[in-house]
């Protein structure tokens, strides 16, 4: 068995896998795991929710974004694909890349994709349909439910570079979306799960009955999972915003 293969056994005896955590209590697991993996990169954190949605039938689909408090602690690229005023508003907001039809082409004909989020204003999403076969596997897809596309272009674009995150229930009805990074304080992975928590039962669809989130687990991107305690997440939710 290689060494990798023995930190990660090492690392799940940390866990009991018949326990459900509170939230402090499941950081503070990943950080331990994470002395005993000893990655030489820092991790990310993944917060990874099973509901009970049947994501075939369109009343059903979960999908949303939230601004997280601390970011995603990396740089983030946005694209912005506008004309005229917009594309100078963009500039001034921090955007990485503006274009009109010239990005649209490049993105076409290259498949370039050196970016993290594409917001467009609503007069292009004509032309940028077109790519939808490049930017839609990866999740770079503009659209207006998550905010990418829009005529305040300022707002998205300052929004996504502190660390909007998407998220979008997948066939199995499992949502995986990114927290933050093993290296953040506490605190600050506290902060960020909470309002990822927040916003998934904000986007609970109306036509689900009974139980929404049926299980949750944190984990880092190659950590054992740690699973959490439902009532103890929305008690804390509910301190936090109290």
């Amino acid at each position: 068995m290689s060494k990798r293969g023995k930190k990660y056994l090492k690392a799940l005896e940390l866990v009991d896998k018949n326990k459900e955590y509170s939230l402090e209590e499941a950081i503070d697991k990943l950080k331990e795991m994470e002395n005993v993996l000893q990655r030489k990169f820092d991790e990310t954190v993944e917060l990874i929710f099973r509901l009970n949605v049947d994501p075939r039938h369109a009343d059903q689909m979960v999908r949303g974004s939230t601004v997280l408090p601390n970011g995603l602690g990396k740089p983030i690229k946005v694209l912005v694909i506008a004309q005229g005023e917009k594309l100078k508003e963009a500039e001034e907001a921090g955007a990485d890349y503006v274009g009109g039809e010239d990005v649209i082409n490049r993105i076409a004909k290259e498949e370039w994709i050196d970016f993290d989020v594409v917001i467009a204003t609503p007069d292009m999403m004509p032309k940028v349909a077109k790519l939808g076969r490049i930017l839609g596997p990866r999740g770079l897809m503009p659209n207006p439910k998550v905010g990418t596309v829009t005529q305040n272009v300022k707002r998205a674009v300052e929004e996504a570079k502190k660390g909007r995150v998407e998220f979008k229930v997948d066939k199995a009805g499992n949502l995986h979306v990114p927290v933050g990074k093993i290296s953040f304080e506490k605190e600050k992975l506290l902060d960020n799960i909470l309002a990822v928590v927040e916003a998934v039962q904000k986007a609970k669809p109306e036509a689900v009955k009974g139980q929404y989130i049926k299980n949750v687990v944190l984990k880092t991107t190659m950590s054992p999972s740690v699973r959490l305690n439902i009532a103890d997440l929305q008690k804390t939710l509910a301190a936090k915003a109290a």
